[in-house]
């Protein structure tokens, strides 16, 4: 049975319509002190567990551990935990002296309450050895080629940094057609970056800025400001994690963005093409 977190109920219902497991009855409810509990309807026959929860706050982390804890107190032998949304997964190392490894903290706790981990495109590889269960990695950033218009003029897919390529190439294989490049940064001081979008001649084309996460958007509408300077014909932001804090979205429409198009991992209004399919293999 699929038994889906709060924050990732359209995942849920996704992925129990991929895989053809039934979709559990959860409830999420809350004390008069503010405490949370999530509780699941267990079917007596049900001997595998898949919690699907991003975790994109810290209720989300405890709203996990219970969904996890509750399985287990009805019986069900296996549980695989999905996380489409790792929170903390960019704490993956101690950054200053005295300071913890969140990721692998939590990933501990975690790791306490089930078998087996699945996690979609990771912002760092290496906090897939923060588990101490096995731990399985789901690519799906190919699946953002899908809402992009078909008839893009001369498309270039850019990546926010030479390490970030991959992405960019896998949505442009899935898209068919298309070149690949990325923005050279350059820090001149603390507050001051310089982007430029690499050797690629963006003149007259339709670009595609591709990335895994887009968390405050500043430095994504910053390249889209770029973009628009060197007379691109518009710009799309295509990301796996659509986290947009705080004033991510008014920063990226200011910014001119065509559009935006995001998995489900995170459930937002950009939200237009579901990871559920790749899961489903993993799974």
């Amino acid at each position: 049975m699929i038994v889906p977190g709060s924050e990732s109920q359209a995942l849920g219902a996704a992925l129990a319509a991929e895989t053809g497991e039934p979709l559990a009855a959860v409830r999420y409810e809350r004390f008069p002190d503010g405490e949370r509990m999530a509780s699941v309807e267990v079917p007596a026959d049900a001997d595998r567990a898949v919690v699907v929860a991003a975790t994109t706050t810290d209720a989300a982390h405890v709203e996990l551990l219970q969904l996890q804890d509750a399985v287990r107190e009805a019986g069900v032998e296996e549980v695989v935990t999905v996380l489409p949304y790792m929170g903390y997964g960019r704490q993956e190392r101690a950054f200053e002296p005295g300071q913890p490894v969140s990721a692998r903290a939590v990933a501990r706790a975690i790791s306490t309450g089930t078998d087996r981990v699945v996690l979609v495109d990771p912002h760092e590889a290496s906090v897939t050895d923060c588990f101490d269960v096995p731990c399985d990695v789901v690519r799906a950033a190919s699946r953002l080629a899908t809402p992009l218009p078909g008839g893009l003029t001369d498309p270039l897919f850019l990546s926010p940094d030479a390490g970030a390529v991959s992405l960019a190439e896998s949505v442009r294989d899935a898209y068919g057609r298309g070149a690949v490049d990325y923005f050279d940064k350059v820090r001149h001081s603390g507050t001051e970056v310089e982007i430029t979008p690499g050797d690629a001649a963006v003149e007259g084309r339709d670009v595609v800025v591709v990335d895994d996460i887009v968390a405050t958007g500043t430095t994504m509408s910053e390249s889209i400001a770029v973009l628009d300077d060197r007379a691109a014909a518009a710009v799309y932001v295509a990301c796996v994690h659509p986290l947009l804090a705080r004033a991510a979205r008014t920063k990226l429409e200011r910014a001119g963005v065509e559009a935006i198009y995001a998995t489900d991992t995170i459930e937002r209004d950009v939200t237009a093409v579901s990871v559920a399919p790749a899961l489903a293999d993993a799974l």
